[in-house]
């Protein structure tokens, strides 16, 4: 079995802490129930790719916006929060996973249906 990765646990720690000041410090309109799905951080720890999904889908692309315009704030707030050397440059996408996972339930209810 293999050892968890330092990249995994600062990718967990970073999920909760973006999560908390989107949440209670971010004022953007455009950023209506956002949740943070998960972060990939790379293994030297200077990336970190933030997957999030929106309730409103039409408003993804400007969620998406606000989010990556606002990584300097962000980043210098994470680092308020997590003691590291360096704190990882942000890039924010949509998390596929979730609309992947409805389509593939979908094809079981209707294989299920036949």
């Amino acid at each position: 079995m293999l050892p968890y990765k330092r990249s995994k646990r600062v990718g967990d720690q970073l999920r909760k802490e973006l999560a908390d000041i989107i949440m209670r410090k971010m004022k953007d309109p455009r950023l209506g129930f956002v949740t943070v799905t998960s972060v990939e951080v790379t293994d030297d720890l200077r990336n970190a790719r933030v997957y999030i999904t929106i309730l409103h889908k039409e408003n993804t692309k400007a969620a998406l916006d606000a989010l990556n315009s606002a990584g300097g704030f962000l980043r210098s707030e994470v680092g308020k929060r997590v003691r590291m050397k360096v704190i990882p440059k942000l890039q924010f996408f949509e998390d596929p996973s979730l609309e992947y996972g409805a389509k593939i339930d979908r094809l079981l209810r209707d294989l299920h249906k036949e």
